[in-house]
């Protein structure tokens, strides 16, 4: 009587089993094993060489397998060319173009370079320690004086654009955020001193209310919602305080609707036509943001960000913002957080023609680090590629934390 089929198939699941374990033994260099009839063979290396000639040579085999010839029977899949060579008749050959290094140079579409980069820096008055941030290696909050060092170190390999972010005392903090306009807060201070050590730099500020805010929101709490219009009136007195700093580009952050254009009407009035504004155009209710959170002690106060960040289910939302933001005057448009959006980028990328930042969050920063320090990574090569990802999605610059460290890398490798 015949064996019921799975029975069959688990006898020749076990033979295969039998004969993977003997080959894995002979691959490992054992010096004998013991075959299933109990027969000791030879050596290993002379086993392999005995069981390929069986197989090449031995008239049964060959007559009983059939090795199969892709240039004989009907409509075979390759040929012979006129030096009878093996060939498949096609013309277009994408491999010629990545044929050594000198060619996929030449045709290559996208490079990343310091000059795309600007440095997020934090900075604090707390105390004059420079504080290292556990979940962010490489990352501290810095006094103005580190700040400086910091500045002039990120210089030297060519980085020339920093953005601030401060960590406030908690006794300045208030739901109206009135610190945020303060002309001798940190912020401003810390803007004239890069200016005037670093004049040709590029300083962004960034404007929203959650540095200053007791609520840890980006805008103005009344009876648990946060308020709009109120709140950009708070965000224009913060912008223009950051001009007569010396900003060059100021980026709201809050995601509130129409501060673009109160900003730009604001900066103008006052005589700031050369102030740039960097939209922060899609920005999403991510949870990529812990890292920066701890970095300012900026979490919200209650609830979440989710009825002014972007849904992250969202992608068409993204053009809508877009639209309103270039036609309400920003200069640049920002997508954040980084690698999760890069489709979000494209989309901008095919729905403007102005420039496009992405941030590469402290999320995506801490994660990279800690495969880096696990040793599951090579961590140069793979923070240097996902930079060079963020220019083909279609970015100009990028916000990243690796500013100084990739710059570095480039100056010793060229562009990526």
């Amino acid at each position: 009587s015949r064996a019921p089929p799975y029975h069959h198939h688990h006898h020749h699941h076990c033979t295969m089993r039998s004969v993977a374990i003997v080959l894995a033994l002979v691959a490992s260099g054992a010096s004998a094993f013991i075959n299933s009839n109990g027969l000791r063979a030879a050596s290993a290396p002379r086993t392999v060489r005995k069981a390929a000639s069986i197989s090449m040579d031995d008239d049964s085999v060959a007559s009983s397998v059939k090795i199969y010839d892709p240039t004989a029977g009907s409509e075979p899949p390759m040929t012979r060319n006129n030096n009878e060579q093996l060939w498949l008749p096609q013309r277009a050959r994408p491999r010629r173009n990545r044929k050594s290094a000198a060619m996929r140079a030449m045709v290559r579409e996208n490079f990343v370079l310091p000059c795309h980069f600007i440095y997020p820096l934090f900075i604090h008055e707390d105390s004059n320690e420079v504080i290292p941030i556990p979940s962010m290696p490489g990352q501290s909050r810095h006094t103005l004086d580190s700040m400086m060092k910091e500045v002039a170190e990120a210089w030297e390999y060519g980085v020339r654009s920093f953005v601030l972010f401060p960590k406030v005392p908690d006794e300045l903090k208030t739901n109206y955020a009135d610190e945020c306009y303060n002309p001798n807060g940190i912020v401003p201070r810390a803007v004239s001193m890069i200016k005037d050590k670093f004049p040709e730099s590029i300083v962004c500020t960034d404007v929203a209310l959650d540095p200053y805010s007791d609520q840890g929101h980006d805008g103005i709490v009344k009876d648990g919602k946060i308020l709009n219009d109120e709140t950009i009136g708070q965000l224009c007195k913060q912008a223009v305080a950051q001009a007569r700093a010396g900003s060059d580009v100021i980026a709201p952050s809050d995601m509130m609707d129409g501060r673009v254009m109160a900003i730009r009407d604001a900066l103008d009035s006052e005589g700031f036509t050369d102030a740039s504004i960097l939209a922060y155009t899609a920005k999403y209710a991510s949870a990529y943001y812990g890292p920066f959170r701890d970095a300012l002690d900026s979490h919200p106060g209650f609830g979440d960000k989710k009825t002014y960040q972007q849904d992250p289910g969202n992608g068409r939302e993204a053009i809508i913002e877009c639209g309103l933001d270039e036609a309400e005057g920003a200069d640049m448009l920002m997508v954040k957080p980084g690698l999760p959006y890069l489709d979000v980028i494209h989309r901008l990328r095919q729905n403007t023609d102005l420039p496009i930042a992405a941030y590469h969050v402290s999320g995506e920063y801490a994660m990279l680090k800690a495969a880096a320090e696990k040793g599951w990574l090579n961590e140069k090569d793979v923070a240097l590629e996902t930079l060079l990802c963020f220019r083909r999605a279609g970015c100009d610059t990028i916000l990243t934390y690796y500013a100084k460290q990739a710059a570095q890398w480039l100056s010793e490798d060229g562009a990526w």
